[in-house]
Parts: structure tokens; sequence; C-alpha cells
């Protein structure tokens, strides 16, 4: 009897022990179980905001070194990384989709002196200039898609454009630095080849004097140089401020020869030069005829504009740049 009853204590033992094992595997309703084959996939924002721009410093040029924010006679001054953050995004949600790039170019008038536009008048310059003040020189025709008769505004030389397909004797376009699409007539309008990716991007900063260099490694944009600088300054006839925009650098000359002020005469030249708009380079500091040497520094860089629209620096750091971009492949721009 006594071997009955614990067998039967024993069988109750198991049961119970079973039964709490079961129970202590039951899915609670609401919880989901993937399948380990299963890979979620990662969300991607319709668009790319600032925030989402990850600036990481591996320099690669160190010289003449500044700090994010550094000190400036009584005062300070900075590199606005906020609003560079802004145009690295815009720069990777123009390239999100595959484009047809082409650049604007009317370098000294080479592609047609462009044609009157709609409303104009004569800047402090005495020059043409359009409603918004770009000027008619070096620059091309923008028409209106509903009316190719006549220009409405002009578009700087080394603007970049999202071709959009052929009309007539033009092409249409979507400008970045001007809303909406355009007619442009063909002799403006230069391709690039198909494959070119913009990962490499320059800010010059014309309020703070100053330029930085970024280029973007996967899904990061690592900082490569940031350096003071000296921009245009407006003083006619002769000197004007380097254009705000932005801009594709469309060639490089080791040295790039300058005339005297009025003159036919040979200036000089500017080592290291890379060209961006009109006459406007990234170039080191200039050298007077009758030197010949290169001069590496000014003292006279990071503080007031004093160009004639060219972007001036440390010479080694021209060099660097000059070294590092591929024209037609990298992009400049101008901010204040």
């Amino acid at each position: 009897m006594k071997k009955i009853i614990f067998a039967v204590f024993i069988s109750c033992v198991f049961v119970f022990a079973s039964c709490e094992q079961k129970q202590s595997t039951t899915i609670v309703p609401g919880d989901v179980v993937n399948d380990s084959t299963e890979v979620e996939e990662p969300q991607v924002p319709d668009t790319i905001s600032a925030n989402d721009i990850v600036i990481k410093r591996e320099l690669q040029y160190t010289k003449y070194l500044v700090g994010d924010v550094y000190p400036y006679k009584d005062t300070t001054r900075e590199f606005q990384l906020d609003k560079m953050k802004e145009k690295l995004a815009l720069l990777e949600n123009i390239q999100r989709e595959p484009v047809s790039w082409a650049i604007l170019q009317n370098y000294k008038n080479k592609n047609r002196e462009a044609p009157l536009v709609r409303n104009y008048h004569r800047n402090s310059y005495t020059r043409i200039a359009d409603s918004l003040d770009v000027e008619r020189y070096q620059s091309v025709p923008m028409y209106e898609l509903s009316d190719s008769t006549q220009a409405i505004i002009y578009g700087r030389d080394g603007w970049l454009v999202k071709y959009l397909g052929d009309e007539g004797s033009f092409k249409k376009v979507e400008a970045m630095e001007r809303n909406g699409e355009w007619l442009i007539p063909q002799r403006y309008v230069k391709h690039i080849h198909d494959s070119v990716v913009f990962n490499k991007a320059i800010f010059v900063d014309v309020t703070n004097q100053n330029i930085a260099t970024f280029e973007k490694d996967s899904s990061v944009w690592k900082l490569r140089s940031m350096n003071p600088a000296t921009t245009g300054v407006h003083r006619p006839p002769y000197a004007q401020e380097t254009p705000l925009g932005m801009f594709v650098i469309q060639e490089k000359k080791a040295k790039m020869l300058f005339l005297k002020d009025g003159s036919t005469a040979l200036g000089g030249f500017a080592p290291w030069a890379s060209r961006f708009s009109n006459g406007g380079y990234i170039h080191g500091v200039p050298t007077n005829v009758p030197a010949t040497e290169i001069i590496e520094y000014s003292y006279s860089l990071g503080t007031t504009p004093r160009s004639h629209m060219c972007v001036r620096n440390a010479s080694s750091h021209a060099k660097f740049i000059y070294d590092w971009i591929t024209p037609e492949e990298a992009v400049l721009f101008v901010i204040d």
C-alpha cells in the first residue's frame, strides 16, 4: 500500500513540473518572434537633414590650423559648421537619384555674349546686370519654359544644373541656385560624365574669412582642412566680391597669371589655382612682378576681403586643394 501511495505522489510531482515548464514558455499576446532568416531593412529617410550629417575630423592638412571658434581682434570668428551641414545635406539629397549633371559655362564670353534680359540695369561697375545683380558678362541666359524669346535672368558661370532633356536649340535644366526648370541655349551647357559623384566639398565663408574642405567616406563627412582665407572685395572698377552660391570646380592651373589693374601688362601670378566661376579661383598668395618665387603665407589671410573675387589661401593649402580635387568632380559652397 505504501508503495502505491509513493508512486502516485511521484507521478503528481512530474505532472506539476511539466505544467510549470509549459507555462514558462507561453508567448504573451503582442510579442513577436522573428524568424532568424529575416533581416529588417534599415529605414531610409525621404530627405536628409542637417541633423543627419555626421562630421568626423580627419585632417590631411594641418598648417595654420585654427579652432571652430577663434579670436579675431576684439571679437571671435568661427567655422559655421551648422550652415555647412545644411549644404552637405543638400548635396546628398540632390544625388539620391540617378542624375545627368551639367555645368553652365561662359568664361570670358567664350560661348558668346549673353543676350539682354527683360529687366536689367547698370551696376556700380557700369556693367549690365539682371534684377538679381548677376552681371551679363561671362554669364548664361536663362529662359522660362513658357517663353524662349527673351531671357529672364542670368546664370553664373560654374553653376551646377540637372540636365532634363533637349528642346530644340535649348537644353531644359533644373538649376541648383535658381528654383524651377529653365531653358538654356545648348552652347552654354557642358555635360559632366555620368559616373560623377560629388564626394568632395569646399566651403568658403565670406563673413568669417575662412575655408574648410570635406570628403565623404561611406556615411561620414571627413573634415580634411580648415584655414584662414581672404575673399573678394567690392571696389569698382576692378575688384569685386566673391559670389555666394554653389559652384563646380572647372579647371586647375599651376600658375594663374594676372594683369595689372587697367593694363595689359603682366602683374604677376598666383600659384595652385582652381577656377570655380568667371575669373574666380581658389589660389595661393600672389607674387607680383618682378618677383618670381612662390610666397607661402600672408598675415592678411583671415582678416578682411581684399582680392579681385578670388579666394586667397596659404600657398601650401592652395596646393593641397589643387592636388586633392579633380575638375568637374568637386563642388564649392560660398556662404556668408
